[in-house]
């Protein structure tokens, strides 16, 4: 409630108020017509002044107004009422509404003026005004420049007749009138001083010419050269030079120019000053229309101020009680009751909304608070096994959108940036068809196996389907299991198994059969006299192909039977060097580039197996290549070897040639046993440098180019592993080896992480 003195206040600042406003609005009206001209009154200097003090006195009256309503409300707000803040934005909201057209007005005017005046005050107007004075006093220059010019010439000659001057004056006359006029001189006589005349030229042209007064004769003793001397009034230019051959005598010349040689720099310097006059006078006046805007726009502010004060002021009651009863809603009391009063129109029916809502909302608060809890326990639970589990889990809805999925499925799925929303068969195209029968189909659960295909390498997926419930709309929860490693695993130790079998088998005979062979060859060898070529080849048919098969059943027993990796400090860049450099002197054919680190790269290795797994995947590189016609390759066979140092403590070696490339389909097959595209290769190449990587913890990629894009035919092999070695030592690695692939195993294995 408001007390009755304060009330009775603020009715009477409210007329005191009103009339201020009224007055200020009508002085800001008078102004803008008087500065407009629309009104008989001129805006003369002293009108202007007049009407910025009557101003000035309205605008520090709405001052104090506008402070004593502004105070008003800061009592309210330090008393805690509710509406003060409704005061501030009612207040500001009206004083935007009003400032910034009066601003806007202010700013255009003020720049209407600028631009108004600018073309007149612009630097070409400037320039061109002072560079008028400029080319009259470059006009009267070159005048008194061609007298000068005119008078050395004329004095030299005079000097030169100087014995004529006393022995023959008649002549002498006759010579000067001849060289005046030759030159063009009007004017040209000899003078010992302003009024003694000592001889001239008999030129019938302004005889009565303006002589040299004593002070020009006193500037032309004192100066070597000569001076120009151009006259206050009339337009005759003269110039006097000092002839020391006739007695410190002087040479007069002078010649009629045109008027505006002499009127026009007088001109000029008077427009020039005042130019500069009225330019220093335009800011003034710029300036005083510049703050007679800002008046105008200061007295709309303080008006919309003040009525946003009387305007709210109606508001603040009704208003004040409804925030009062918000505030205690928000702080959880659903019992608060707004009191109505019918006089207040559309804000007491406002009230009986509010109160019809707190009690609907006090009747549902309860039951959701109880849903809630039970909710929140189950999301907890439900989000700590699915982040909990290394199986991929994922919800999609009827329409095949993804709406639930955990971090082990979007590990696999790999495809980066969010999953939710976003369609299976957008995300992953290999299940679409999986998918759409489990939703559509009669069956509530499914079960299949699907191959992922992710960055060039292929995954095998063990995937099931459960649908969420019966009917159309249900949904279905998608689990996926990845066993590739698993079956990479056990696909590796049975060709280790056969590959055992097959070398104890095939090994023990073959020494047998070369032997018997050889001694054949030898025995029967100077015997035989007819078909002695037949059968020398094909002793050594047999001979060869028994090496063949020893080679073939090495590799058999290498790939069964991997030694254990003697792991020890090592430099790499030296054992890849060494490599590289064997290569590179068996076969010259080739370019073989290395790019390899300046300093010395120490890291935890076997150097023996390293150097087999680099020997073998440079050795398939040159194969590659040799599999290439040179007119297909557009040049020679290149390889380029090159190893980094990972900032994640790798050491990668990436070897990339220009030969037939890898298959884009089935890839990651290759590091299979007994899988390859080369007529006569075992298969056991790739399996056993990935066996080596594998064992120094590290592993094998398969990729293409970096500019394969570009049509660049070729391959790219990395091998990479960990310069502190394999993360568990030889113990634990043979109890891992017997019991089989661990979950760390699946996560990193052949082709992907090996």
């Amino acid at each position: 409630m408001v007390p009755r003195g304060e009330e009775k206040s603020r009715r009477v600042s409210g007329w005191i108020g009103a009339t201020v406003v009224v007055l200020a609005l009508v002085s800001a009206l008078f102004t803008f017509l008087v500065l407009s001209g629309a009104t008989p009154i001129a805006p003369v200097h002293e009108v202007v002044v007049g009407v910025f003090i009557l101003n000035a006195l309205l605008i520090l009256a709405l001052i104090v107004i506008v402070a004593f309503e502004a105070a008003v409300l800061i009592r309210a707000r330090k008393a805690g009422a509710a509406a003060a803040g409704l005061h501030v934005r009612i207040v500001g909201l009206f004083s935007i509404i009003a400032a910034l057209p009066a601003v806007l007005v202010a700013v255009i005017a003020t720049f209407t003026i600028e631009r108004g005046l600018e073309p007149w005050f612009s630097d070409r107007m400037r320039d061109a005004i002072f560079k008028s004075v400029e080319v009259a006093d470059a006009y009267a220059a070159g005048q008194c420049r061609s007298l000068g010019r005119e008078i050395r010439i004329l004095a030299d000659d005079l000097t030169r007749a100087r014995p004529t001057y006393t022995v023959d004056r008649k002549w002498f006359d006759n010579f000067m009138t001849a060289r005046a006029t030759a030159l063009g001189v009007p004017v040209a006589a000899i003078m010992s001083g302003p009024d003694n005349v000592l001889a001239r030229a008999n030129i019938d042209v302004l005889r009565d010419a303006p002589k040299p007064d004593q002070a020009a004769f006193d500037d032309a003793q004192s100066s070597p050269e000569p001076i120009c001397v151009i006259p206050r009034t009339g337009r005759v230019f003269g110039a006097l030079m000092k002839l020391p051959a006739y007695d410190n005598g002087f040479l007069h010349i002078a010649r009629e120019v045109d008027p505006l040689a002499v009127e026009f720099p007088a001109v000029a310097r008077g427009a020039a000053v005042e130019y500069l006059s009225i330019d220093a006078r335009r800011k003034g006046v710029q300036i005083a229309f510049a703050s007679m805007y800002g008046l105008i726009a200061l007295i709309l502010l303080l008006s919309a101020i003040w009525l946003g004060l009387s305007f709210a002021n109606g508001l603040v009651a009704p208003i004040r009680r409804m925030i009062h009863a918000t505030d205690q809603v928000s702080s959880g009391n659903f019992y608060v009751q707004v009191p109505i009063r019918r006089s207040e129109g559309d804000l007491a029916h406002l009230g009986e909304t509010f109160n019809k809502m707190t009690a609907e909302l006090r009747r549902q608060r309860d039951s959701l608070v109880t849903a809630s809890e039970v909710i929140d326990k189950r999301r907890r639970f439900t989000e700590t096994v699915l982040s909990g589990v290394s199986s991929g889990v994922l919800s999609i809805d009827s329409d095949g959108h993804i709406t639930t999925i955990n971090r082990s499925a979007e590990s696999l799925l790999g495809t980066g940036g969010r999953l939710l929303g976003k369609p299976i068969e957008e995300i992953a195209p290999e299940v679409t068809e999986f998918v759409s029968e489990a939703l559509h189909g009669r069956q509530r659960q499914s079960a299949g196996q699907v191959t992922l295909s992710r960055g060039g390498q292929d995954r095998m997926v063990n995937i099931r389907a459960a649908r969420e419930g019966e009917g159309i709309g249900a949904g279905l929860i998608v689990t996926l299991d990845d066993i590739t490693d698993l079956v990479s695993a056990q696909r590796t130790a049975a060709w280790a198994d056969v590959a055992r079998r097959i070398a104890h088998e095939i090994k023990n005979p073959l020494t047998p059969i070369q032997l018997s062979a050889e001694r054949i060859k030898r025995r029967f060898g100077r015997v035989i006299t007819e078909g002695k070529d037949v059968f020398d080849q094909c002793t050594d048919t047999i001979v060869r192909q028994v090496e063949d098969i020893r080679r073939m059943v090495d590799e058999f027993s290498s790939f069964a039977r991997m030694p254990k990796p003697s792991l020890a400090q090592e430099d790499i860049v030296e054992t890849v060097r060494q490599i590289v450099f064997l290569w590179r002197v068996g076969n010259p054919e080739m370019t073989i580039e290395e790019s390899l680190p300046a300093e010395p790269a120490t890291a935890r290795f076997d150097r023996r197996l390293i150097s087999q797994a680099l020997t073998n995947v440079i050795k398939n590189a040159t194969e590659a290549i040799e599999a290439v016609p040179a007119e297909e390759r557009g040049g020679p066979g290149r390889i380029e070897v090159s190893l980094e140092r990972r900032d994640d403590g790798r050491i990668v070696i990436d070897v990339m040639d220009n030969g037939k490339g890898l298959p884009a389909d089935q890839r990651q097959k290759l590091l299979e046993p007994y899988m390859t595209t080369r007529e006569g290769g075992t298969g056991l190449g790739l399996a056993i440098v990935g066996k080596i990587l594998e064992d120094h913890g590290g592993g094998i990629e398969l990729l293409d180019r970096p500019d394969a894009a570009s049509g660049t035919r070729g391959a790219r092999i990395r091998l990479w592993f960990p310069e502190t070695g394999p993360a568990q030592d030889e113990e634990s690695g043979d109890v891992a080896a017997q019991k089989g692939p661990s979950s760390s195993d699946q996560e990193m294995r052949n082709g992907i992480r090996l």
